[in-house]
């Protein structure tokens, strides 16, 4: 309902068409006072003087607004939220229920609905306790990456990681499910967001060892930088890892969990998505780019800091795990309870008690290097044996053992008196 007292422009008005009745001041001039053309002014004379103060007030106030909604489609909203809607906010119930059901209604006007249907209730604001850092004013300066584990799902899958990527400058988002937050799992979100966007300058993560890692007492004394197998791989690409000390310091990535979590929970119930899957498929070709037109803001600067894109092949060469290994006596290097026989190098060869890298990608393919070189082996299957007959007759260097009768075998108690044999 609407006011039912006189507002301050209608008390002037009563107060100037009360002079005019006192014969203060003629209707010309209480016209130009009352800011209204001659004719309006002689309406609103007229109506002072049939009813007096009172029928100068607006004659809709007190009355509904033209604009409002009709009762029954007020009652069809609030059905609606409580039958399908009821544990969603009103600015996302006010958008699925524009596009799913065709009910277009103010997200404001909803939500004081809700509240007093007591469908909804209004969470409070905190006061904020930390002063909170600017943005980054480039489209790709600083992009901050994370991993958030929720029960996506719900009941009908397991519980799942978002691995999300948040651009600092204009909140551009890109996410992808994956099981745990692994090295691979970094890689898989970090090169899609190269092949989208190009290589960021920065990332900044939390300080789990995926991304950074305490350095070795060997490290620390020659002074050389602790690095993570995706942080080397970072390295490569000239991406700059900055660990956060809390969570509240990379708060725009963790803001946007909190989105996703309610969001995104919901989206995928109403899609009917089961698995993971599928629901990296809908992060594709639905939620990114709806959230993105949604949530993303400009840039304070114009200019793009992403470095120019990669090749696929150039990638492909960077996202390898690395680990250095000893090359044994007979030219074997042994990697993750494997043998690898290395061949006869043409030009280069390993000698033996060298140290070789051994390289794998994510599909499990190896590759053996040596200053830079790459070599050829082939995997042992089976570790050989030796004979029984060898192992009871042959000492390690090749020497042929005595046989059980030898003395040497012989306990000195066995053994003929010296004494008895030279006296005799």
């Amino acid at each position: 309902m609407g006011r039912t007292g006189l507002s301050g422009k209608e008390l002037n008005r009563v107060e100037v068409v009360g002079r005019v009745k006192a014969g203060s001041l003629r209707l010309k001039e209480a016209a130009e006072l009352m800011q209204l053309s001659y004719r309006q002014a002689k309406r609103v004379w007229a109506r002072y003087r049939e009813g007096g103060a009172k029928a100068v007030q607006h004659r809709g106030c007190g009355g509904g607004s033209n604009r409002a909604y009709r009762p029954e489609f007020r009652a069809q909203v609030v059905q609606r939220v409580g039958e399908r809607y009821a544990d969603f906010g009103p600015s996302l119930a006010a958008e699925h229920l524009a596009s799913d059901d065709g009910l277009v209604v103010n997200r404001q006007t909803l939500s004081r609905w809700l509240v007093e249907a007591k469908l909804w209730r209004g969470q409070r604001r905190r006061s904020p306790y930390r002063q909170r850092r600017e943005r980054k004013p480039h489209f790709g300066e600083l992009v901050q990456m994370d991993g958030s584990f929720h029960e996506w799902l719900e009941e009908r899958g397991p519980k799942g990681c978002l691995m999300h990527m948040v651009d600092d400058a204009n909140s551009t988002i890109l996410c992808r499910f994956t099981g745990e937050e692994t090295t691979w799992a970094a890689v898989a979100v970090l090169r899609r967001w190269i092949e989208r966007y190009g290589v960021p300058r920065a990332l900044y993560t939390d300080c789990k060892n995926v991304y950074v890692r305490a350095g070795t007492a060997e490290e620390l004394r020659a002074g050389t930088v602790p690095q993570t197998q995706f942080g080397r791989m970072c390295a490569q690409l000239g991406i700059r890892i900055i660990a956060a000390s809390s969570p509240q310091a990379k708060g725009r990535v963790e803001r946007a969990h909190g989105t996703h979590q309610d969001r995104l929970v919901k989206k995928l119930r109403l899609a009917g998505i089961a698995d993971y899957e599928a629901a990296n498929r809908y992060l594709d070709e639905h939620y990114i780019a709806e959230h993105n037109r949604r949530y993303g803001q400009r840039a304070a600067a114009d200019a793009d800091y992403h470095r120019r894109r990669p090749t696929a092949r150039q990638l492909d060469g960077v996202f390898w795990l690395e680990q250095e290994r000893v090359v044994s006596s007979d030219w074997v290097v042994s990697y993750d309870a494997r043998l690898l026989q290395l061949d006869r190098q043409s030009r280069l060869h390993a000698p033996v008690k060298s140290r070789v890298t051994v390289r794998e990608n994510q599909q499990g393919e190896l590759a053996i290097t040596y200053r830079g070189q790459r070599l050829h082996f082939r995997e042992i299957l089976r570790r050989p044996e030796r004979s029984p007959e060898r192992r009871a007759d042959v000492s390690p260097r090749g020497h042929i053992a005595p046989p059980p009768t030898h003395p040497w075998r012989r306990s000195y108690k066995q053994l003929p008196s010296r004494t008895s044999a030279t006296w005799s």
